[in-house]
């Protein structure tokens, strides 16, 4: 079951008018339905769930159409513009390599790779010291199954191949990144499971997977979890060669307890077993930290990076340890597109910018301002909202029906169309059952624009009511 499509129509709204939000037209803006017609008429339906806006410009944290409408953005186009839409050292470093007509090398080096990737390596934790860049963050999640399962049959023999992951998490769109996904509904399509691919009780607080109601120091009984589902299909942990975990659960910002993550990280050492952390929703400064793993003082042996790797353009990555990175031989871990100039040189530049204007220490500080008023949107709604989550500038409040604990996907789809219709561009609803609307807005927001925000996303919800 996928999300709500939204209909091609305009509707009448209130003006807005603020310094950050400005709405003159009906939403969409009626100019804008031939565009959104022709969209609708030649894409699959796959691709019009989202809000039905005709982006022309984007500038820092704000997101224009051609027709006078201007909305603070929430969405950062999916946790890309880290560093704001349109950055203009980013700009230029495109323009500049553009200009130049080195426009792809395939794997003939160049010197901008050279740079970039000894400069993710400069960020990553110590013995975390090769590259490989790659194109989607779903290639850069299927590079560390294939890296993990080759490593493991290596140092442990043919049957080391299994993958550990766990349920909620999303890793991606292609094949493998979705039969590791915990989401069922996503990977039907498959029509099989690969049978050495185990998905494992996330510790979910808010769901938790041993019936408590709330989070009891209880990481030890929700750990041997692992084990237990493990013996039930028949499987050792000599048989596994990786774990994988988003950094934090995207759907709804999800971050586990940190004592678990402690003991799965010792867990996988006594075993010989690869921690693997997925960041390319998390990664370069969303979360506070340069990787939202930071936050668990654990260091993974591989690490899957992508979106605000460039604030802009299309580039992944994988980083990890040499050991496990040199399993392969020379042709035989390679991408047609990989670390295309232009993207590279965007990669760069957005790593600079993050850098030299402290984004990664913004995220943290608007981090402690949007928890605040987010919590205070819970507490004022608190039988309609179950939770308010997140860290850093990545955040999500999870609508359920009245009382419960039960997703309310309508409600959190009203209150998505309302809040685009008052300036404040957010995505449609994510996570369980399509409840949960992410706040991800670029690094470089104010406490002022989160607070025009705030009172905007307030509205919505209380007009929905």
């Amino acid at each position: 079951m996928g999300g709500k499509t939204f209909e091609i129509k305009s509707e009448k709204v209130k003006k807005v008018e603020t310094p950050f939000r400005r709405i003159v037209t009906d939403i969409p803006a009626p100019e804008s339905l031939p565009i959104l017609e022709k969209l609708r008429k030649y894409e699959p339906i796959s691709m019009s769930g989202q809000p039905p806006i005709v982006w022309d410009h984007a500038e820092n944290f704000q997101v224009y159409d051609k027709y006078g409408n201007k909305w603070l953005d929430w969405s950062s186009g999916v946790l890309v513009a880290n560093a704001g839409h349109g950055r203009k050292e980013i700009r230029e470093a495109i323009i500049r390599t553009a200009e130049k007509s080195l426009l792809h090398t395939y794997l003939f080096p160049n010197e901008s790779r050279a740079m970039l990737v000894e400069k993710l390596v400069e960020i990553a934790p110590k013995g975390v010291d090769r590259v490989f860049l790659l194109t989607t963050g779903s290639e850069a999640v299927e590079n560390t199954i294939k890296v993990s399962r080759q490593y493991g049959q290596k140092i442990g023999g043919k049957k080391k191949i299994g993958i550990v992951s766990f349920t909620g998490a999303f890793h991606g769109r292609t094949m493998g990144a979705q039969m590791i996904g915990g989401i069922p509904a996503l990977k039907e399509w498959i029509g099989y499971q690969d049978p050495g691919m185990y998905v494992l009780p996330f510790p979910n607080c808010f769901r938790c997977p041993l019936g408590r109601l709330h989070y009891e120091g209880c990481e030890g009984e929700c750990f041997s979890l692992i084990d237990k589902g493990l013996e039930e299909r028949n499987t050792r942990a000599d048989e596994i060669a990786a774990v994988i975990t988003e950094s934090y659960q995207g759907g709804e910002a999800l971050f586990a307890p940190k004592g678990y993550i402690r003991l799965l990280s010792e867990w996988c050492r006594k075993h010989e077993i690869l921690l693997v952390f997925d960041e390319v929703q998390a990664g370069f400064g969303r979360t506070g930290k340069w990787f939202a793993f930071e936050h668990y003082d654990v260091v993974p042996n591989l690490i899957a990076c992508g979106k605000g790797i460039t604030s802009s353009l299309p580039l992944s990555c994988v980083i990890g340890e040499s050991k496990v990175m040199d399993v392969f031989g020379a042709g035989e871990m390679t991408s047609t597109h990989a670390a295309n100039p232009v993207c590279v040189a965007a990669a760069l530049a957005n790593i600079d910018a993050l850098r030299k204007d402290n984004l990664v220490k913004n995220a943290y500080e608007m981090g402690l301002v949007m928890c605040r008023e987010l919590n205070k949107i819970w507490k004022s709604f608190s039988d309609h909202i179950g939770y308010a989550q997140g860290k850093g500038l990545v955040w999500a409040i999870h609508m359920v029906k009245n009382g419960t604990r039960e997703s309310d996907p309508d409600r959190a789809f009203d209150v998505g169309r309302r809040a685009i219709q008052k300036g404040l561009m957010i995505t449609s609803p994510l996570g369980p059952g399509y409840g949960s609307i992410k706040v991800m807005p670029p690094l470089t927001i104010t406490e002022e624009a989160i607070l025009d925000g705030a009172s905007a996303l307030r509205e919505a919800i209380e007009e929905s009511l």
